[in-house]
Formats: structure tokens, sequence, C-alpha cells
């Protein structure tokens, strides 16, 4: 596979393609978004446990940079703590926005040949970003994800209600209960949804086990091309 950083109009991102792939071919895309601290690098090497030849993947890069330690740099999407300001909120959220469009057209996409996965704040985000693009995103997955609040979720739901979501968390997650993750399960039940749910003996992580779950279950949302 092959990597490229891109820098963007708003957000910098990585893309990583099969070594076959061409600008005039057309594969179904994977965008990742990663968890606060990370950086757009952080998911991108789950591109090859993915599937190597068969999908293009974008990992944008969290605007907000935070200082975590000497030296050390990490982006988020908001403020972690309180969940961020609305500002920042929809600041991150017109930014993907902007970025869905760009690799839509960059990679000539058509609507509903992408999935959007994100990792603990970037699962926030999927949440946000996803559930009201369903004619986007065939699939969202929400790993060890902050969950938003339930009444900024609603306005956003469609009256189509069979997007496909997965829900991946660790029953030993220290930053995100998987309490977060069972609210999440309810929420979506109740508004017609049918998420496939999964609690692991994991912490905040991903674990090969929840990748042995979740690898089949894109290649049935999203399905590579041959």
């Amino acid at each position: 596979m092959r990597a490229e950083i891109n820098e963007g109009t708003g957000l910098q991102y990585i893309t990583v393609v099969p070594d076959e792939y061409t600008p005039d071919s057309t594969y179904p895309l994977v965008i990742m978004l990663h968890g606060f601290g990370a950086n757009m690098q952080d998911l991108a090497g789950l591109a090859p446990a993915i599937n190597d030849t068969g999908y293009v993947y974008a990992c944008p890069n969290a605007p907000i940079p935070f200082q975590l330690g000497p030296g050390q740099t990490g982006f988020g999407w908001m403020t972690p703590r309180g969940g961020g300001t609305p500002d920042e909120t929809a600041n991150s959220v017109k930014l993907l926005t902007d970025f869905f469009d760009t690799v839509f057209q960059q990679f000539n996409v058509s609507p509903g040949q992408a999935l959007l996965l994100g990792f603990s704040q970037g699962g926030g985000m999927t949440y946000r970003c996803g559930l009201g693009r369903a004619e986007y995103f065939a699939g969202l997955v929400a790993l060890s994800a902050t969950l938003p609040d339930e009444e900024e979720l609603t306005p956003l739901l469609p009256q189509e209600r069979d997007q496909l979501i997965f829900i991946g968390h660790g029953s030993f997650d220290q930053m995100v209960s998987d309490n977060t993750a069972q609210s999440a399960k309810s929420f979506l039940e109740s508004n017609g949804y049918s998420p496939d749910f999964h609690i692991y003996n994991m912490a905040h992580e991903i674990s090969e086990e929840e990748l042995s779950d979740l690898v089949p279950w894109i290649a049935k949302a999203l399905p590579p091309k041959e």
C-alpha cells in the first residue's frame, strides 16, 4: 500500500491506497477519525489489516493542537473536559463536512460507497457527522467512542434508519466507560436502528479480537473492490 500526506484546504490528511491504485480507478472509501491526543497517522495503520487491495482510505488530522508533554503535541476534535465548547464542535463538524466533499471528489466516490470509522473522540464525531449522512456512508463504526448528547444527535437522524452501525468497546476502558457504549446502543435501538454491539476484554484500545469481528463486518457493510 502507498501512503501520502495531503494538505487539504481545511484539514491535513493521510491517504492510503492499494499499490495498483490509479487516479482513474474507482474504489470504495473508508474514512477513519482518530481520538484525542493522537494524529492522522494513528489509524492509518489499520488499512492493511482491514483490506490492502479493496479500499482507499483517508485519515484527517483533528484541528485543535494540545501539548501533551514536553515536545509532544497531540490533536483533538474538541477540548475533552466538559465535551468541548459548542464553537469547537461546530468548527470540527464544518471542517469534516468540507473534508468529506474533498475526498469524495478526490477519489471519485459515489454516495453510499463510503464508510466512516472513529475511535474515542473520533467515534463521537462519527456519530455527529455520520448519522445524518446515511446517503454518504453505508456504515458507521464507533470504537471506544464518546457519545454526544442525545439531544444533539436526535435532530440529525434521517427518516430511514437502516444504516449499518458497529459499536465496539472495552470492559476495562478507563478513559471512556463501557456505560457509554451501552447508552449509544440504547439510544440507537430506541430510534429504530439495529447496531452490531460488542464488548471486549480490553482497555482503551483496538484489540485483535475486535478486529476479527470488525474486518468481516466492514466487508459486508461496504464490499471491497474485487
